[in-house]
């Protein structure tokens, strides 16, 4: 152990605030949840690669951010290191890459979201199980989005990933059934991020262009409900939220596409 790690371990065991851990912390809707968390109260743990970003988010809500990337073992082992007790787990770090059909599909692409998406949340969620459990009153909330309740044409890598992270998330909530753990999954419609820019390589037009002409959601609009969710009794379990702007019906339809 490391004595940064061992700094981080210590401060843990001693702060008698409950922890809450979020992965893909450095921005967007992982970002506004741990500001969210705490504000509520939480010692918020903050997980993603790029450490500088969570470190100083970290250091504004007086959290702990730790570098995590969710698609190397060796990294989720070294973020988890000390986090005995956990009560609230976000798994967040996600994304998409490519709109391409299936007769076009990027195989370096799928393998990157079904390891982030898919294998990422399935790593961190494996690793604080016992300490969700030790903490009397656990809760993972899986940011899926309404692509893991529907297709649209173009998105067969991103829409496969998320539902198999949605079926992994809710083969859970059977398996911790009588475990002092709940299990949220919120689905997400579009929500103005990096979302788009990281889908489309950087191309900051074409990402833009997705919200043009609508008002999507924003950040904090989703931290706030998983904020709400953190808030309930041990005894209410809150399955699954869809929240959408109002200007979007579907995955497949908005005030753009009719």
């Amino acid at each position: 152990m490391s004595p940064d790690t061992a700094t981080d371990a210590t401060a843990q065991t001693t702060d008698q605030r409950p922890i809450a851990v979020v992965t893909g912390a450095s921005s967007g809707i992982g970002a506004a949840t741990a500001r969210q968390l705490a504000e509520q109260g939480y010692h918020v743990v903050l997980g993603a690669r790029r450490v500088d970003r969570v470190e100083a988010l970290a250091a504004e809500i007086g959290g702990t951010g730790k570098q995590l990337d969710v698609t190397d073992e060796d990294s989720v082992a070294a973020f988890v290191e000390g986090l005995d007790r956990v009560n609230v787990l976000v798994n967040n770090a996600g994304g998409a890459k490519g709109l391409d059909p299936v007769s076009t599909a990027n195989l370096d692409d799928w393998r990157w979201m079904w390891e982030t998406n898919v294998l990422g949340s399935l790593r961190i969620t494996k690793a604080l199980l016992p300490a969700l459990i030790a903490s009397g009153d656990g809760l993972i909330v899986a940011i899926t989005s309404i692509a893991a309740l529907e297709a649209y044409d173009n998105g067969s890598g991103y829409t496969s990933a998320k539902h198999a992270q949605a079926v992994t998330h809710r083969t859970l909530r059977y398996e911790l059934l009588g475990k002092p753990v709940r299990l949220t999954e919120i689905c997400p419609g579009m929500v103005e991020t990096d979302f788009s820019l990281v889908r489309f390589e950087g191309d900051k037009e074409r990402a833009d262009a997705v919200y043009q002409g609508l008002t999507p959601l924003t950040a904090d609009d989703v931290a706030e409900v998983v904020g709400f969710v953190a808030s309930r009794p041990p005894h209410v379990n809150l399955d699954q939220i869809v929240l959408m702007p109002r200007d979007q019906a579907s995955a497949r339809r908005n005030i753009k596409t009719g």
